[in-house]
């Protein structure tokens, strides 16, 4: 069903200040001159992901690993043939591992809304500095001070959104891998085209139990699962992390100075991934959670109003999720809550009530 124009001006309104740094019209990927300035942006916002500390660099660190050959029989006394099947026998082990690790990256990321490294030291004089995005319950209260990283995103370098004709002509799928590697100019191995493989392979894996999830490849595909999950008919409001001040510092002790409980039947929670061209893995999750909007102060300077969830059911959770480590609690004895990043998007119908 179409929606009026009432209604499209109020999403796209919602949507503007986060997508104000977008094109105005997204470039079109394709064989032409202009290709090559697009594809060096492309690699400065795959680097980017990677020195934020995003899904990249885990990536480069779980497969950069170099496998040793067994010892295996080969029959005959040919030189080249014992080279070609050793050659043969490690790239189908180097697939293997490439596929194992990619099936243990899924299972960690069970349970979770956002996307963070794994700590041996969880206590917080050695951890990363971004887990500080997780608290529980109790914490979330007028007064409370605690330290919380929020990362600032230079949206101008991120990668853009296509409308959705443009996205429609592009394969998505990892069957087409090599020949959108070949597309992109992205060599096999390098980590433009992990990052692309990771991100397919996501946005094609089963979605968990009681999850429904879709990834955006486009605004108008984003704004039509909302709609999907939503209803037809339904306003929605987009909400994301917002700096209101111009503080440098993204660690630092924050005081809660507001904190308001949105009640909604369902929450849609939006990642981007990895990709040439803004991918958001979009998705909501049938299970007990709580969202909230919170206004902080913090210590150095810096005031940010952010969105931040509450998981009221973590017994099903791995007990190796990094939040447990963070919080020193063990899966089912305590909520976990967290912020979203920057650059996450929180889709929830208008009928909530705060």
């Amino acid at each position: 069903m179409r929606l009026g124009v009432a209604s499209w001006s109020f999403i796209l309104c919602a949507l503007f200040v986060f997508l104000v740094v977008q094109d105005s019209g997204a470039r079109k990927i394709a064989k032409t001159s202009g290709r090559d300035a697009q594809l060096k942006q492309v690699l400065n916002g795959l680097k980017q992901l990677a020195t934020d500390g995003h899904l990249l660099s885990h990536i480069m660190q779980a497969e950069g690993f170099d496998l040793e050959l067994g010892n295996s029989h080969v029959k005959g006394d040919d030189h080249e043939h014992k080279k070609k099947k050793r050659k043969h026998d490690k790239i189908h082990d180097d697939d293997d591992e490439e596929e194992k690790d990619e099936r243990d990256q899924h299972k960690k990321i069970k349970g979770k809304h956002i996307h963070v490294h794994r700590s041996h030291h969880m206590d917080h004089h050695h951890m990363d500095p971004e887990l500080n995005v997780f608290f529980i319950p109790s914490d979330l209260k007028v007064g409370k001070s605690m330290p919380i990283y929020f990362a600032k995103k230079n949206l101008s370098t991120s990668p853009k959104f296509l409308t959705r004709e443009e996205a429609d002509q592009i394969p998505f799928s990892v069957k087409q891998l090599p020949s959108l590697l070949k597309f992109f100019s992205f060599t096999k191995h390098s980590p433009q085209a992990k990052a692309v493989k990771y991100t397919l392979k996501q946005c094609e894996f089963e979605p968990l139990d009681g999850e429904t999830k879709f990834c955006a490849t486009s605004l108008e595909s984003l704004l039509d699962f909302a709609r999907y999950l939503f209803g037809s008919n339904a306003k929605f409001k987009v909400s994301a992390t917002t700096h209101l001040s111009n503080s440098t510092v993204l660690l630092q002790n924050y005081t809660i100075l507001q904190v308001k409980e949105i009640s909604v039947p369902k929450v849609i929670g939006c990642h981007p991934l990895p990709y040439p061209y803004a991918v958001f893995y979009c998705h909501s999750q049938l299970s007990d959670t709580s969202l909230f909007e919170v206004l902080l102060q913090g210590q150095n300077g810096g005031r940010v109003q952010a969105p931040a969830i509450c998981h009221m059911d973590t017994s099903k959770w791995d007990p190796g999720h990094v939040s447990f480590g963070v919080l020193k609690v063990k899966p089912g004895t305590s909520p976990v809550c967290h912020f979203f990043p920057s650059d996450n998007l929180v889709l929830v119908p208008l009928q909530a009530t705060l």
